[in-house]
């Protein structure tokens, strides 16, 4: 289908205005790239998992919500959207319902990679007719920046400090796109919309109206926890495709796509540079850090490449 910017944008607005998200937050902007996909005559349900997104979009008795939504533990938001979507087909089964409904859950890393990947797991596993989003901004930002497994390597976070003997978060960031596309799922796309808006419009697109099991995995800076000013959000995301920190790519029955290769791949210093979180790898003493998150880089980069035959 042919992208049309103004006519994707004229599309009435799915999350209202007037949430308590910050100035700049990528997640609000990933989330209304993600429901702009849905065609108008669609209904959706929505759960969201415990985490800056639900905390700033639902606050009793306000929604910014135009969906119906359901605010989910940490824990659990795949099991809660798996079970309402077993639940609508159930009903529509037994001619209890006439609408069209999808099924989309969010959370952000610290709800994804670790406290709720069990339910993912499960829910990718079953196969429901779900899609589930991360916003993915690095740490656990809802409770003050602590690390989380998608926390990239050396950065600086509140459980990961900086100094004399620690130059941040030592583990390189768990991938968890691709262990996502090792459940055989229907669909799997990673992309930030602050970078492409196509790209988000047609991963999208495709994970809510593929039939099974989908998941979108979307780079969502957190000004905050990454330290940088606000209106600089897009020339950090652009940053973070061109140094292949975070390529764009998607795996549909089993065939890797890549969907965007740099003419002139960037050092990842680049992408590091404007984020206070790594100002710390910008000394004599921690220039060797920058080199092992370019050479990290590099070889995740290289594996990508031959998975998309590249």
């Amino acid at each position: 289908m042919a992208y049309n910017f103004k006519e994707q944008m004229s599309k009435p607005e799915r999350l209202s205005g007037g949430h308590r998200l910050c100035a700049g937050c990528g997640a609000g902007i990933a989330v209304r790239g993600v429901l702009r996909a849905l065609k108008e005559e669609d209904k959706a349900v929505i759960a969201g998992a415990t985490g800056c997104l639900e905390v700033s979009t639902c606050l009793y008795p306000y929604s910014a919500w135009n969906d119906s939504f359901i605010h989910s533990a940490f824990e659990n938001a795949g099991a809660t959207i798996s079970g309402a979507e077993t639940a609508y087909r159930a009903m529509k089964k037994r001619g209890k319902l006439d609408d069209n409904y999808k099924f989309i859950a969010f959370g952000g890393d610290g709800g994804t990679y670790d406290i709720g990947f069990q339910s993912l797991s499960g829910a990718m596993e079953r196969g429901h007719d779900i899609v589930y989003v991360c916003y993915d901004n690095g740490a656990y930002m809802n409770t003050g920046t602590q690390r989380s497994s998608g926390t990239p390597m050396y950065a600086q976070t509140t459980t990961s400090a900086v100094g004399t003997h620690s130059p941040g978060k030592l583990q390189q960031g768990k991938n968890l796109t691709e262990i996502i596309a090792a459940h055989n799922v229907a669909y799997v796309g990673q992309t930030t919309y602050l970078s492409n808006f196509k790209d988000l419009q047609s991963k999208a697109e495709k994970a809510i109206y593929t039939q099974g099991a989908c998941f979108l995995n979307i780079l969502s800076p957190c000004p905050r926890g990454w330290r940088y000013e606000a209106a600089d959000i897009m020339e950090i995301c652009k940053m973070a495709v061109d140094t292949c920190t975070w390529p764009m790519y998607e795996v549909q029955d089993n065939k890797w796509t890549l969907n965007y290769k740099p003419k002139n791949k960037l050092p990842v210093e680049d992408y590091l540079r404007p984020q206070g979180r790594f100002k710390h790898l910008f000394t004599k003493e921690n220039e060797h850090l920058i080199h092992e998150i370019q050479v990290a880089t590099d070889q995740n980069w290289e594996r990508l490449l031959e998975k998309c035959e590249a």
